[in-house]
């Protein structure tokens, strides 16, 4: 476990607002919780808030208003992180104690007011889930939060004035890939002469390690010069800076098809395994296209080259929200 960054004595200023955000190890449950933690930087604009989440989330929260430090939760045998995490917050008491995690370590600590996910799967988006814990309907939508460095470093990465399509081939589980092949089948139908996006060049997209890399290679070899390679050499900030330069991403349901979304870019979530009505990109302008017989486990190739250029033809078409 550890902080991130250090400790700002900020924190413990009379008057403020302290709050305690206890969420997701994942990338997408993390991102799909900012809508809360937006909320409550607006409810309380003074407020100094501690995040406390999962080592590969720690990015979302990065460049977040508001925030004091984070802890990161590095998951230890015999649940020792719970017991650190109350050696670095027990010794003050917390005006709001949120915990998505739906553990018992929120009761322990002392807080005015407590929000406790309930625990278990329930039906329903998770979006509208996190909402109903603080009693707000319609729930608050993600943001993604990038500053003018995570700016420059994308218009570097994405130079000119031309159109970017962002594309992510990449998931953390094999069976919920969307065919190389299709991918690229899918890039040259909307940026072929005539199409919604002609002439736009590809950003390839994805996560830190092999696997990743090894997904993501077959639709770089078949782009050749039209795809610029970004691949696992961002930090999220970054990655939400890149996708945000973009008129459209295409990805397989993972947490970059939902830093897309927060971030307003047109974004077309690809579903086979995983339930669409759960997890399915939340932001102003998103769609879906899933597979026959989803969310079967081997549902993903039969998604079709035709589903999913019509949802992408759809939402491109589509007038965007006020």
């Amino acid at each position: 476990m550890q902080r991130v960054p250090e400790r700002d004595a900020a924190c413990y200023t009379r008057g403020a607002v302290r709050i305690l955000f206890i969420t997701s190890t994942r990338i997408g449950d993390a991102v799909l919780s900012t809508g809360l933690l937006d909320h409550l930087i607006r409810t309380h604009p003074h407020a100094k808030v501690v995040v406390a989440c999962g080592p590969v989330a720690e990015g979302v929260f990065a460049r977040m208003p508001s925030r004091a430090w984070t802890i990161v939760l590095t998951k230890r045998r015999f649940r020792a992180h719970w017991w650190e995490l109350w050696r670095q917050v027990a010794g003050q008491r917390w005006d709001i104690v949120v915990d998505l995690r739906g553990s018992a370590f929120s009761w322990l600590v002392r807080a005015k007011r407590r929000y406790v996910m309930r625990g278990g799967r329930q039906p329903g988006h998770r979006l509208a889930h996190l909402g109903a814990l603080l009693g707000l309907d319609p729930p608050p939508l993600p943001v993604a939060w990038f500053g003018p460095a995570e700016r420059a470093r994308a218009a570097a990465l994405l130079p000119g004035d031309g159109i970017w399509i962002g594309l992510g081939p990449t998931a953390n589980w094999d069976r919920k890939v969307w065919p190389a092949d299709r991918f690229v089948a899918l890039y040259r139908a909307l940026t072929a002469p005539g199409a919604p996006l002609e002439g736009a060049r590809a950003a390839i997209l994805g996560g830190p390690g092999a696997q990743e890399r090894a997904m993501a290679a077959p639709v770089l070899a078949a782009l050749g010069e039209a795809a610029v390679d970004l691949v696992g050499g961002l930090s999220l900030p970054e990655v939400a800076a890149v996708l945000a330069r973009c008129a459209l991403f295409v990805g397989n349901d993972s947490g970059l098809m939902h830093l897309s979304a927060a971030t307003g870019t047109p974004t077309l979530g690809l579903f086979g395994p995983s339930p669409v009505e759960a997890y399915a990109p939340a932001g102003r302008r998103t769609a879906t296209a899933v597979a026959p017989g989803s969310p079967g486990l081997d549902s993903m190739p039969g998604l079709t080259l035709e589903t999913a250029l019509a949802a992408a033809e759809r939402l491109l078409a589509a007038k965007v929200p006020a």
